[in-house]
């Protein structure tokens, strides 16, 4: 069987900072990963880890003091070298729908979510027709439970939930191929989570007249709703992914091989409820080997050189891929392995 081309394709993509005095800040390090047609990849990780960072980059949507390296393919055009013409008429919305973090930095303020929802209707479908029109902004809303008795409201009358679903409705309109979802189910409750990525879910799986397929890369730090609706999960840590694996592998069993991802599951309440210990370190002040190594039960002094990633893992002493072990323990890892 001939495998697709992914829908997007992601090689060595890094993105670092320029701050006053020469000072380099690396949020994104060499990001290798592919979205395949018709697949879901959750990017997870602790907050400051480099995500939003990362779909920023695909849209284009960097700050001045930014410098971007590496690829990102989408059909035959590379994100990270399209000019704002391009990316401002062709990739927003109509390549790339977002769901973005902050809604209400992304919604209008001084229209309603009706208005907003039938100018992306008419700008982005072949609806015409105010009648039409109309009817179509209607069932955006309805796709994500966005009530109808307040689709005349403005952004600022609405609860962070209902921004929330606004945005998403906004996203799934212009039926784009691939959908980024940056903490598409911030501020709702768990009834509500479930019934968004259960929509995103949809419109991934959906056929799409060209039969080229649909793909969602969806940045959570919700692992439920990971768990949920991922094919593949890749966890970042300190700007790097450090290792990328499938989904009923990585919440079943052998689970994850990577500790730091191994904590993450750890730390949930319905597992061990164990945090991890120590803080993330500043992505400005990284190590030289490898950044989870103070935090790390398992490290040794070999942690000092960055891992190779073998198989879609970056780690010198990763977990055994029977699962049969746990993380040996929670104690901090030793001077040697901090050098």
């Amino acid at each position: 069987m001939t495998e697709r081309t992914p829908v997007l394709s992601v090689r060595g993509l890094s993105v670092r900072f320029l701050m006053p005095g020469g000072r380099r800040v690396a949020a994104v390090t060499d990001a290798h990963f592919d979205v395949a047609p018709g697949e879901c990849l959750a990017l997870i990780g602790e907050s400051g880890c480099g995500k939003s960072v990362l779909a920023s980059a695909l849209l284009g949507l960097l700050p001045a003091n930014a410098q971007s390296a590496g690829s990102a393919r989408l059909g035959g055009l590379d994100l990270l070298t399209a000019d704002e013409k391009t990316l401002g008429r062709t990739v927003r919305g109509r390549l790339i729908g977002l769901v973005p973090q902050s809604p209400a930095a992304h919604l209008t303020p001084v229209r309603t979510i009706r208005s907003q929802l039938e100018e992306t209707v008419a700008a982005l479908t072949g609806v015409r027709g105010r009648a039409a029109v109309r009817a179509a902004a209607r069932a955006a809303a309805e796709r994500v439970a966005f009530p109808a008795g307040h689709l005349d409201r403005h952004p600022h009358e609405l609860s962070g939930g209902l921004a929330q679903r606004a945005a998403t409705a906004l996203a799934l309109v212009g039926d784009a191929p691939l959908l980024l979802a940056d903490e598409p189910t911030t501020g709702l409750d768990r009834d509500l989570v479930d019934r968004t990525v259960d929509e995103l879910r949809r419109h991934v799986d959906a056929e799409t007249g060209d039969g080229t397929g649909r793909g969602l890369l969806m940045i959570t730090h919700d692992l439920a709703a990971a768990e949920r609706i991922a094919d593949r999960v890749a966890v970042m840590y300190a700007g790097r992914i450090v290792e990328l694996t499938d989904a009923r592998r990585f919440f079943g069993s052998p689970g994850p091989r990577h500790p730091y991802s191994r904590g993450l599951l750890q730390a949930l309440p319905d597992r061990a409820f164990t945090p991890i210990p120590g803080m993330p370190p500043e992505l400005g002040d990284l190590p030289g080997g490898c950044a989870f190594a103070p935090r790390c039960p398992r490290a040794t002094g070999a942690c000092a050189a960055l891992p190779p990633v073998t198989d879609g893992l970056a780690c010198h002493h990763p977990l055994p891929a029977s699962g049969a072990e746990e993380l040996r323990s929670t104690t901090p890892a030793p001077e040697n392995a901090r050098a």
